[in-house]
């Protein structure tokens, strides 16, 4: 950092806590289920925008304006998922903003690294980490403040126990199973379920907005018809004639279809409201169908 960089860190650290008191933070999240974690734990110390909120947005097609840039610039604390998820935020933050903006690249937190299944936010080890980063820059940014930010990481942990606990459930009963996707939205939460997930390379296509090969086609196709995959994930925010196609393959050879969101719905107000809902709805296929046995 340049010396005279460094000196404005300073003085606005310096001034922080004074700034605090007159006016509160800024947090901008690149996405709606980082924004509702980071209100949780700054509370009315902090004003939360979240950018992607849509949910009938493609995340994958979305680009920024003015108001998303001014928004970026003028924050305290800016959220962003990474390796490549968001990549128009690395441009946003290439401009210039605050001294001392704090930056959270959520998949550093995790040790994701690009190429990996940019969808963080269903691993349930993610939210807990952007909590506890969280603590510790709202901490500096607002001293007096610290005890009350550790107490609400404590209750969002403790709010993540029914999740975790259905988590556990289901792996219990299903660890092993074969599902497949239309996009690789669920699969960090798949995994955790201990589910088996075929199709991948189709998956990632589809996600990239790539046709996917004959073969990989063909295959995706056989697992359905077969009935070697039990549960069918697809995006419900983002359909096309193939991913149609696919769930009309798996409902007429009697394949439970189970649809999930990239980003948070309005009708759940909480990040673990939501992956319960999700949760409830693989439950749900589970039970429609015996086969669902591993």
């Amino acid at each position: 950092m340049k010396l005279s960089a460094s000196i404005a860190c300073v003085a606005y650290l310096a001034s922080s806590f004074a700034a605090a008191r007159a006016d509160t933070l800024r947090i901008v999240a690149a996405e709606n289920f980082y924004g509702g974690v980071a209100q949780q734990i700054a509370g009315g110390s902090a004003t939360v925008k979240s950018i992607l909120t849509n949910p009938n947005q493609d995340p994958h097609e979305f680009t920024t304006n003015a108001d998303t840039a001014k928004s970026v610039a003028d924050a305290d604390v800016v959220i962003y998922s990474g390796i490549s998820y968001d990549p128009w935020m690395d441009k946003l933050l290439g401009t210039s903003g605050k001294p001392c903006r704090a930056v959270i690249n959520v998949a550093d937190l995790i040790g994701g690294k690009d190429g990996d299944n940019p969808h963080i936010w269903y691993d349930p080890k993610t939210m807990p980490a952007l909590g506890a980063r969280l603590v510790e820059v709202l901490s500096k940014l607002s001293p007096d403040q610290a005890a009350t930010y550790q107490k609400r990481l404590d209750d969002f942990n403790a709010s993540m126990k029914p999740e975790l606990d259905k988590i556990a459930e289901i792996r219990a009963a299903s660890a092993g199973l074969d599902v497949t996707a239309t996009e690789p939205v669920f699969g960090y939460m798949a995994r955790a379920l201990g589910f088996k997930m075929l199709n991948y390379d189709f998956q990632i296509q589809i996600m990239n907005d790539a046709e996917p090969t004959a073969d990989e086609t063909a295959a995706f196709e056989e697992s359905l018809k077969s009935k070697t995959a039990k549960i069918l994930f697809y995006n419900s925010q983002v359909t096309d004639p193939t991913t149609d196609r696919i769930q009309k393959i798996a409902r007429d050879s009697g394949i439970p279809v189970v649809g999930v969101t990239e980003t948070q719905p309005p009708d759940q107000n909480t990040y673990v409201g939501w992956m319960m809902h999700e949760l409830d709805g693989v439950q749900a296929a589970l039970k429609s169908n015996p086969a669902t046995s591993p």
